[in-house]
């Protein structure tokens, strides 16, 4: 990121955000602050590979965040199958090229244009980018997640074979505050989430939101405790350092969105957001205590008030979960884009992702039925 610089790479931000919303993940400071903590680089096997596109004059007219995979983990797009039967064949699938934001299931734009630059063109330099690597080094695929539908479909069109996934996202509906938004479900399910708050709140926690300049050195050392925490058991080995939380908090603090519950004085849980332009993302989470039903309020219900209160249009609370269904997120479409550079290996898997994205859809159509929202009379 710093080769690329700052400026250069804001230029072809804020025109691709500014025909959608801002992102916080794709800015310079998230994506640089992960180099430069060592989380994505060469060691960690998320070595920086980014392209750009430059006119006669040096200046960037086109950048793709980009990386040189030695694995598939921190992801979130599984294709540790493909890497399996493509080695049992006598490939080797890494290392491969992933265009994603590291550690991180957010959907978002992956070529980003300075002004007056045709998207088209662009994608399809990347795409002849990505394929000219694969073709020129010993790597066996370029993939492109979380891609929003109109880039998938360029990309497509440029013969990357596309994967559909679902996430859960909470969509607002105009809601006035939290209980307008709960009048919305059936009584059932209204009833099931109050009950869950009233567990929650019975802790004695006190329950507060944190922004920018709020969050304490303190705040953030607690946080990372329980991030580490919760990463240890789930993962086995947490994606970023301590480093890394102290420079976002030093250069997108007012990005950031943290809420702690505390016993006395003590915060003895945590849930990490970062501020999109309509769009909350709600991203870690952790505790040091036991505490029934209090992931759910501070991961989710505290997220839907906090959006409500500050007119966001969208909670984002990262991948899978269906059990975010009953607290009011709905299933919504994710796309992925990837190149085969091996004949035999990319009709099989395009055989693969046409049945995929078949049972992908029944899934999807399954879920939507499932929401609490109000059914006819119920």
């Amino acid at each position: 990121m710093r080769e690329i610089g700052q400026e250069q790479w804001t230029a072809c931000l804020e025109d691709t955000l500014s025909k959608t919303k801002s992102n916080p993940f794709l800015t310079f400071a998230f994506l640089d602050a992960l180099e430069r903590s060592g989380c994505a680089s060469e060691e960690t096997g998320w070595m920086p590979h980014h392209l750009v596109l430059k006119d006669g004059q040096g200046a960037v007219l086109a950048a793709l965040p980009l990386y040189l995979k030695s694995h598939s983990q921190g992801e979130y797009v599984f294709d540790h199958g493909w890497a399996d039967a493509l080695e049992r064949a006598g490939g080797q699938y890494y290392p491969k090229l992933q265009s994603a934001i590291p550690f991180t299931p957010v959907n978002a734009p992956k070529v980003l244009t300075r002004k007056g630059v045709n998207e088209a063109v662009a994608v399809a330099a990347m795409a002849s980018g990505m394929k000219q690597l694969c073709e020129r080094y010993p790597i066996s695929s370029a993939h492109l997640t979380f891609l929003p539908e109109g880039q998938k479909d360029a990309f497509e069109t440029q013969d990357f074979l596309v994967r559909r996934d679902q996430q859960f996202h909470w969509i607002n509906q105009d809601y006035e505050n939290f209980e307008d938004f709960l009048a919305q479900l059936s009584s059932r399910k209204r009833k099931n989430i109050r009950k869950e708050r009233k567990t929650a709140q019975s802790h004695g926690l006190a329950i507060r939101t944190k922004q920018g300049d709020e969050i304490t050195e303190a705040d953030w050392d607690a946080f990372f405790d329980f991030y580490m925490d919760t990463g240890s058991r789930k993962w086995g080995r947490p994606y970023l350092n301590r480093a890394f939380f102290a420079m976002i908090a030093e250069t997108m603090a007012e990005r950031i969105l943290l809420v702690l519950a505390y016993e006395g004085e003590t915060a003895v849980a945590g849930a990490l957001n970062f501020i999109g332009g309509d769009t909350l993302y709600g991203r870690y989470w952790g505790t040091i205590g036991d505490y029934p039903c209090l992931h759910f309020e501070l991961c989710y219900h505290q997220a839907i008030e906090w959006a409500i209160e500050h007119n966001m249009m969208c909670v984002e609370a990262g991948a899978q979960g269906e059990h975010k269904i009953a607290r009011g997120y709905v299933p919504k479409t994710t796309w992925s884009a990837h190149w085969i550079d091996h004949p035999a290996f990319r009709e099989a898997i395009e055989d693969y992702l046409n049945r995929e994205r078949r049972a992908a859809k029944a899934e999807q159509d399954f879920l939507n039925s499932l929401t609490p929202f109000k059914k006819g009379d119920s």
